[in-house]
């Protein structure tokens, strides 16, 4: 390993823990009534130019609510479709079991990054793109940790976005715990 990759993957912190769960909104009341998170925002149907699972390109239909607790963003994905999938390595369609899916961490560079836990014995599972240009990857803990390891790099946008989270929860008064994006 160089001394390049040796860097990428140390002091990584955890920036988001996400849960695969067959109703995000439940889960996203269920976690705010039982831990004061939140308020969770929705995003329904996110939007990707692509996304290839395993070196093949699948359709990755999935809504999220993301929401916050303590210091700590939470995510909740429902995917939409039994396609194949990072989310469904893990909690296979129909198989009706859901539960932590994976740990977010920002990384510099997304592709040194990829090779860097390809080297430690991570493989990639699914490296995807929104429509505004994100790249996001899950790399297979699976074994190691019983969960994936999502990457991206950390833009203008992505940084707004998480500090829109957490400010919405400063002195959050409890109402209105689901807010959809887009409206």
């Amino acid at each position: 390993m160089t001394q390049e990759t040796e860097h990428i993957a140390a002091g990584l912190a955890i920036r988001q823990v996400a849960y695969f769960v067959p109703d995000i909104e439940a889960a996203a009341r269920a976690h705010t009534a039982q831990f004061d998170s939140g308020p969770f925002f929705v995003f329904r149907n996110v939007p990707l130019n692509s996304s290839i699972h395993r070196g093949v390109e699948q359709r990755f239909d999935h809504s999220s609510a993301y929401g916050q607790w303590g210091d700590v963003m939470i995510e909740f994905v429902q995917q939409h479709g039994d396609e194949s999938s990072a989310m469904h390595d893990l909690y296979p369609a129909g198989s009706g079991r859901f539960g932590l899916h994976h740990m977010a961490v920002f990384v510099d560079q997304l592709d040194a990054a990829i090779s860097d836990f390809e080297e430690r014995g991570l493989a990639l599972a699914q490296l995807s793109q929104t429509n505004d240009g994100t790249r996001f990857a899950f790399v297979d803990g699976s074994a190691s940790f019983g969960h994936m390891i999502e990457l991206y790099e950390p833009s203008d946008a992505l940084l707004g976005f998480y500090r829109m989270v957490r400010d919405a929860s400063a002195n959050w008064d409890g109402s209105n715990p689901i807010r959809n994006l887009g409206e």
